[in-house]
C-alpha cells in the first residue's frame, strides 16, 4: 500500500537514501531540508528516476517553518503516516565550550524538532489507525555504549531516546515508535574514513519506517537488531 512518507534532513546523506529507498518501494515522499535549493536540487535528482517525491522547506530550529511544512503537505491532500526524524546537527566542541545558540541549535535538531513534528502528526495516525515513527539517532547517545561523541551531540541523541521510549508508552500500538543508529557511515558527518555506505545506514529506517502491524515499538535497533539504551 502506497503510503505518505515525510524525510527530515533528506537533501543528502543518510536521510536522502531513505527518502530514495522509501520511494522506490512505491511511497509518496516529502523530502524536508533545512536548506530550501538543496532539498529541491535533491528531489530533482528522485524525481528523473520516477520516483513520487516533493521538496519541502524545515528548518527544526525554527517552529514556523514546521507548521509551514505540514500545512503545505495538506494542500497536496496528503496525510503523514510515516515521519523519519532523521535531521542531525553536530557541533565538535567539549559540552562546556559551547554557546547558547550551538546548544539551542543540538536541542531544537534533535528533540525539541522532532517532538513538534510528532505533536502535529501523531493523533491524526492515531485516528487513521497507522502510523510509523523513527528517530535517526546514534550510539552516542547510548548510556550502554558510553555516551560517545563530542559536546551535545551524545546528550540529545540520549533526549531523543528518551522521547521515543517515552511516545512508545503513550501511543497505540498501531502507531510504531522506533530508535535507530545507522552505524559509521560515510556523510559529511560520518567522514571518508566510515565503514557503511548511506544506503546501508538508511537500511534499518526504512525497516522500522516499514514495519507491518505486529512489529516492534518502543525499540532501539542497529542493523535491524535491538541495542541497549
Amino acid at each position: 500500500m502506497k503510503r505518505t512518507v515525510l524525510v527530515t534532513g533528506a537533501n543528502r546523506g543518510i536521510g536522502l537514501a531513505i527518502a530514495r529507498q522509501l520511494a522506490e518501494l512505491g511511497n509518496s515522499v516529502f523530502l524536508g531540508s533545512r536548506d530550501l535549493k538543496a532539498g529541491q536540487d535533491a528531489a530533482e535528482s528522485l524525481r528523473r528516476l520516477n520516483l513520487d517525491v516533493v521538496p519541502v522547506h524545515i528548518d527544526l530550529t525554527n517552529a514556523a517553518t514546521i507548521d509551514a511544512a505540514i500545512d503545505e503537505i495538506a494542500k497536496f491532500g496528503r496525510q503523514v503516516d510515516t515521519l523519519v526524524n532523521n535531521a542531525g546537527v553536530l557541533h565538535e566542541k567539549p559540552l562546556l565550550e559551547l554557546t547558547d545558540a550551538e546548544i539551542g541549535d543540538s536541542i531544537a535538531v534533535h528533540l525539541t524538532g522532532p517532538l513538534r513534528l510528532i505533536r502535529s502528526l501523531a493523533p491524526k495516525m492515531v485516528a487513521r489507525g497507522y502510523g510509523r515513527i523513527v528517530n535517526v539517532s546514534s550510539g552516542w547517545g547510548a548510556f550502554a555504549e558510553g555516551m560517545g561523541g563530542p559536546g551535545a551531540y551524545g546528550v540529545t541523541k540520549a533526549a531523543l531516546n528518551a522521547l521515543t521510549v517515552r511516545l512508545a508508552k503513550e501511543l497505540p500500538s498501531t502507531v510504531k515508535v522506533n530508535a535507530m543508529c545507522p552505524g559509521w557511515v560515510r556523510t559529511r558527518m560520518g567522514g571518508r574514513g566510515a565503514t557503511r555506505t548511506p544506503d546501508e545506514g538508511a537500511d534499518t529506517a526504512v525497516w522500522l519506517a516499514t514495519l507491518p502491524g505486529n512489529g516492534p515499538t518502543g525499540g532501539f535497533f542497529r542493523y535491524r537488531r535491538p541495542i541497549e539504551w
